[in-house]
């Protein structure tokens, strides 16, 4: 019984941010558990290389490209994808960081951090909301951050966003409710990954990270799958607007 409820066979999962490190290890764990998933990014190349990677373990999987930045593309895209079948979960994932201190925050940079990480959320929830509400039934996953939470020099914009992110998500949790749309979020604490090289090859801050984390390390890309997979799958039925912290405890302590 308990392993049906995160059975998602049958069920599509569009990603977007698909082929990078945190979005490609949450779609390969939910194909693994049955799911089709559709993984979107701008990168066609890497698109290809990320389905070409789930096909070849016999997962479903497909590419499409689009510029998230773009509402029209969006908009396309959903129309397109509804018209093969229902969009069943939605994991907004795309993000991206530029760090640096205040004073060198252009605008093209703030409007550019605000765009990806809540305006084209926004969007997309919006487009995918329409269909799942004539339904009802859907999810909705947006991956936050610790920096939801906890402020940090060097990533003013990147905190504003996510911050409003976790925002977005109690309030279209509190409007897609009645409609039985669940919305959650998922933050992750310090991953792994190539835009945290700079992070970890930095031996003080990797020992800041270390000693900071009560579970006294980094994580990889793969302790992130779980939450989704949980998130996506009826385990999570009556769980909307809520937060999982997937951080080593480091919200959790002082």
């Amino acid at each position: 019984m308990i392993q049906s409820e995160f059975d998602l066979s049958g069920r599509r999962v569009l990603v977007t941010g698909g082929s990078g490190e945190l979005g490609f290890a949450m779609a390969n764990a939910l194909a693994r558990a049955g799911a089709t998933v559709i993984l979107t990014g701008r990168d066609r190349d890497k698109l290809d290389r990320a389905v070409a990677d789930l096909s070849d373990q016999s997962y479903k999987a497909e590419a499409h490209t689009c510029d998230l930045l773009h509402p029209d593309q969006v908009g396309r895209l959903i129309r397109d994808l509804e018209a093969q079948g229902a969009i069943d979960a939605l994991i907004n994932n795309a993000g991206i960081q530029k760090r640096g201190p205040l004073a060198s925050v252009s605008l093209a940079d703030w409007d550019r951090m605000i765009g990806t990480h809540l305006t084209a959320p926004f969007v997309l929830a919006q487009c995918v909301s329409s269909a799942m509400m004539k339904r009802k039934r859907g999810r909705i996953i947006n991956i936050l951050s610790i920096a939801s939470e906890l402020g940090r020099s060097g990533i003013v914009p990147y905190t504003a966003a996510k911050g409003g992110l976790k925002m977005l998500t109690r309030g279209l949790a509190a409007e897609l409710g009645p409609f039985n749309i669940q919305v959650n979020g998922i933050a992750p604490g310090y991953f792994r990954t190539q835009m945290n090289k700079s992070l970890f090859e930095d031996p003080k801050f990797n020992a800041w990270v270390c000693a900071r984390t009560p579970l006294g390390r980094w994580a990889e890309p793969s302790e992130l799958a779980g939450a989704a997979v949980f998130l996506a799958s009826d385990a999570s039925s009556f769980m909307t607007g809520q937060v999982l912290y997937v951080d080593g405890g480091l919200t959790a302590s002082v």
